[in-house]
């Protein structure tokens, strides 16, 4: 009689998303490029007559703000980089000096985890005898650090301008096709508000909020900055 075969067995899969950091960069380039541009293109078709002058004001703005953003993205990286180094730095030197206090910190993770008092002894004696591992689980759990990429920085730099650059161009396609600033000025309006949306939507989502609500915030937001560009262009304007 032949043996039964084993059920199949189902592996539990969890749905995470991708890094923080890069869903981060993404969102701050994309959400600043849909709504700087926007409301420049939008307070000029107020103000001038001609779409090449929107055009040539709007690539200048996406060069300049692309660049900018990079550079804020390189400079946050290497923070990021510079004072996980330093607090490692710290704390080799005190596991090294006050090897007693260090362990009296780990017992002192562990019992707000509801480690019992004994195993909290030996977790912290087991770890003193790496100091490497010490150092890190430290980082982890004292300070709440992860080692960062060292090529965060510059990895940062290139999403957050990429990101800036694509978006700011969305609002700039009508002026492309119109004849004038007022029906550019429409369409783009169109364009960027149904982006705004579904960039709202979709970030809620990844985020696990409420995507709806998510939508119609960052869609405020855009529609807000440009509908006062165009109305302080126009009153100045006359």
């Amino acid at each position: 009689m032949p043996l039964p075969l084993p059920a199949p067995h189902h592996h539990h899969h969890e749905k995470h998303y991708g890094s923080s950091a890069s869903l981060r960069d993404f969102v701050v380039g994309l959400s600043d490029g849909l709504t700087v541009p926007f409301a420049l293109s939008a307070g000029l078709s107020g103000a001038v007559s001609s779409n090449a002058i929107i055009l040539l004001a709007g690539f200048a703005e996406i060069i300049a703000g692309t660049i900018s953003m990079g550079l804020g993205g390189y400079l946050a990286g290497k923070t990021e980089i510079e004072h996980y180094e330093g607090e490692q730095k710290r704390e080799e030197r005190e596991v090294r000096e006050i090897p007693l206090k260090e362990e009296e910190e780990v017992k002192e993770i562990l019992a707000a985890y509801g480690i019992s008092p004994s195993l909290q002894g030996e977790v912290a004696k087991e770890l003193s005898r790496d100091h490497a591992k010490w150092v890190d689980f430290m980082m982890r759990f004292e300070l709440g650090l992860e080692k960062p990429d060292p090529r965060q920085a510059l990895s940062s730099a290139f999403r957050i301008g990429l990101s800036y650059a694509v978006g700011g161009l969305v609002p700039l396609s009508a002026y492309f096709f119109c004849p004038n600033p007022a029906e550019g000025f429409r369409y783009s309006s169109v364009i960027t508000i149904l982006c705004l949306f579904l960039f709202g939507y979709f970030k809620a989502r990844l985020t696990g909020q409420n995507p709806l609500k998510g939508a119609a915030t960052v869609t405020a937001i855009g529609v807000a900055a440009a509908g006062a560009a165009f109305g302080i262009a126009r009153l100045v304007n006359g």
